[in-house]
C-alpha cells in the first residue's frame, strides 16, 4: 500500500469519505419535512439498485421493508443531515416512498376523550 493510500485508508475504520463529499456538498433537505419517525420504503430491489454510488445503494438495501429515518441514519453510519438529503435525493427519483406521521394536535379532542372515558367505565 502506498504512503498516499494509507493517509485515505484504516484497516479498522475503513475508507474516508466526509459527508459533504457524499452529497455533493449539500446539507439541508427541508423541502419534504423528513423527522427522525419518517417511514421509508424503497421501490426498488437491492439488486436494481446496483447502479447507484454505494452509498445510495445500501440506503436502498435497508429500505426492502418500511423503517425511519433514524433506523437508516444508523445503520448506513452516516450523520442524520446527510442520510436526509440522500433520502431526498432518492424520493425525488421515484426510488424510495416515505410516510410521516400525522401531526400531533395541540391538546386532545375533549369528545375524544369523554368517549374513551365512558368506554373505559363500561368495562
Amino acid at each position: 500500500m502506498s504512503a498516499r493510500h494509507e493517509a485515505w485508508f484504516d484497516d479498522e475504520a475503513g475508507p474516508l469519505v466526509r459527508s459533504y463529499a457524499v452529497t455533493g456538498g449539500r446539507t439541508r433537505s427541508d423541502t419534504l419535512g423528513l423527522d427522525l419517525i419518517t417511514l421509508v420504503v424503497a421501490l426498488r430491489t437491492a439488486h436494481e439498485a446496483g447502479m447507484l454510488e454505494p452509498e445510495y445503494a445500501r440506503i436502498i438495501a435497508l429500505c426492502q421493508r418500511p423503517v425511519s429515518v433514524a433506523e437508516v441514519a444508523a445503520r448506513v453510519d452516516l450523520p442524520l443531515p446527510v442520510v436526509k438529503v440522500m433520502l431526498s435525493d432518492l424520493i425525488e427519483q421515484n426510488l424510495v416512498l416515505f410516510r410521516t406521521a400525522a401531526p400531533v394536535q395541540e391538546t386532545p379532542n375533549r369528545h375524544v376523550l369523554q368517549a374513551v372515558l365512558d368506554g373505559i367505565r363500561k368495562l
